[in-house]
């Protein structure tokens, strides 16, 4: 546990995600979905370099938001939804002691098409 009894990987995931960069990378890879993107492509999307974007992808991972598999010489990357969806329970958890009404309605800004 981290200070206040705030648990190490929840740490580690909000200081991954408090970097332009690699909260750019995160939401790209979450609108890319299961499919995912190749490294080289999501540098240029967010016109970095790639062995900037190699770093970046590599806290996401080690922060549990990001999956990587290699496919030959690529490097495939996906949202981690899993680790996602715990960091966001983690983040509500204690919204609703004992008044549910302030958070009923977070999910409705969503904008989940499918």
């Amino acid at each position: 546990m981290a200070e206040n009894n705030m648990p190490v990987w929840a740490v580690d995931a909000l200081g991954a995600l408090a970097h332009e960069t690699r909260l750019a990378v995160f939401r790209a890879l979450v609108v890319a979905g299961p499919d995912g993107m190749i490294a080289g492509a999501i540098a240029e999307h967010c016109g970095v370099p790639p062995s900037t974007m190699s770093h970046h992808l590599a806290t996401l991972e080690r922060a549990g938001l990001v999956q990587s598999e290699r496919e030959s010489r690529l490097i495939h990357y996906r949202a981690d939804f899993d680790g996602m969806r715990r960091l966001l329970a983690f983040l509500m958890e204690d919204c609703c002691r004992g008044l549910p009404e302030m958070c009923a309605d977070l999910g409705a800004g969503l904008a989940c098409d499918g």
